[in-house]
């Protein structure tokens, strides 16, 4: 087989190696990413809750506020009908804490409500914390996990690149670039073995000539049809 021919087929075999890897390192990503959506997740709906919690105690306090108001107007109002002098004056009066004791009722019944239902938010606020810090636990767990799963696959990454970089500076450099031109757009498939007569990168039917150049391997040959760089790839006999 031509030399050539052979360091690129090695230096194709290595980069789909260190490739290899990608869809690992995607998938320790990921794991992490799960866990934080989730964690994201109960934050927000913990965040949510505060924020009902505290407006509702706000409107809470107001509704308080109202009910002093309306109470001192109620002991004002005593005060005054004791200085009424006509029946149109005692009708006024009237009908004020008539609407002052429904402001009140309002008030109170809205203060029970919204305390009913801070009640609610408040006990799920400590079901949402409680799950919000068994993720945070299981987040140091996975990204533990991940980190030494990166950490290894890295290396061994590592490892590939500096091999890359010694085929390459092996490989003359006229026949590198023609590689890695090819390998810009065709990725690890730059280098693509011929089986029955056909390539395996397009998948097209060689001609006879193109087919038994290949065979020969005394020059690089491309695919007439793909441009990819061929060679034969051994037969496996099955048993």
């Amino acid at each position: 087989m031509n030399k050539h021919l052979q360091e690129l087929i090695e230096l194709s075999e290595n980069d789909k190696a260190i490739d290899s890897y990608n869809p690992l390192l995607e998938a320790a990503d990921k794991k992490i990413a799960k866990i934080q959506k989730k964690i994201d997740l109960a934050q927000k709906e913990v965040d949510t809750l505060n924020t009902e919690i505290s407006d509702n105690e706000v409107k809470v306090k107001t509704f308080d506020e109202q009910l002093t108001l309306l109470n001192e107007q109620l002991k004002l109002n005593v005060k005054k009908a004791k200085e009424i002098t006509t029946e149109k004056e005692m009708k006024a009066l009237s009908l004020e804490e008539d609407i002052a004791k429904e402001k009140m009722t309002f008030a109170n019944e809205e203060i029970e409500r919204l305390q009913g239902i801070n009640k609610i938010k408040k006990e799920l606020l400590k079901e949402v914390s409680e799950k919000l810090k068994t993720l945070s636990v299981e987040f140091d767990a996975i990204n533990k996990e991940v980190s030494s799963e990166k950490a290894a696959i890295e290396k061994s990454k590592s490892e590939l690149f500096t091999k890359r970089e010694e085929l390459s500076r092996n490989i003359e450099q006229k026949v590198l670039s023609f590689y890695e031109k090819i390998r810009i757009w065709a990725g690890n498939t730059a280098v693509v073995g011929v089986k029955k007569q056909a390539c395996y990168g397009c998948y097209m039917k060689l001609n006879d000539k193109t087919y038994s150049e290949v065979i020969k391997a005394d020059e690089i040959c491309n695919c007439p049809h793909c441009g990819r760089i061929l060679y034969i790839e051994p037969v496996i006999e099955e048993v």
